[in-house]
């Protein structure tokens, strides 16, 4: 399974969580979200992402490059806690180290 725009692309434009732009938001069908907005109130460029039901991360970034490459970066890492993991206490140990490699 791989990533999907989320809600069909209607987010795009809106106000995210970080109170900046969304420019780039995915869904992953196994049960995960991630968005990437622009001129947020604490910094130029924030991913927000999170397992449902499980956590929610935000980081922040002054480049966009940077952003965007993290971005990819940690949709991949999402992806694979998803499929390697099962639900509940067995998502503490991969999300303590995504958040760990991803702080």
């Amino acid at each position: 399974m791989e990533w999907i725009s989320f809600e069909n692309r209607t987010t795009i434009g809106q106000t995210g969580s970080e109170s900046g732009v969304i420019v780039r938001d995915s869904e992953h069908p196994l049960g995960a979200r991630i968005t990437l907005e622009k001129d947020g109130s604490v910094a130029p460029y924030s991913i927000t992402c999170g397992i449902y039901g499980c956590m929610v991360h935000t980081r922040f970034f002054s480049a966009e490059q940077e952003a965007s490459q993290q971005f990819d970066l940690m949709a991949a890492e999402l992806e694979s806690i998803l499929k390697d993991s099962g639900s509940g206490n067995d998502l503490l140990d991969p999300v303590g180290r995504f958040v760990e490699q991803f702080p």
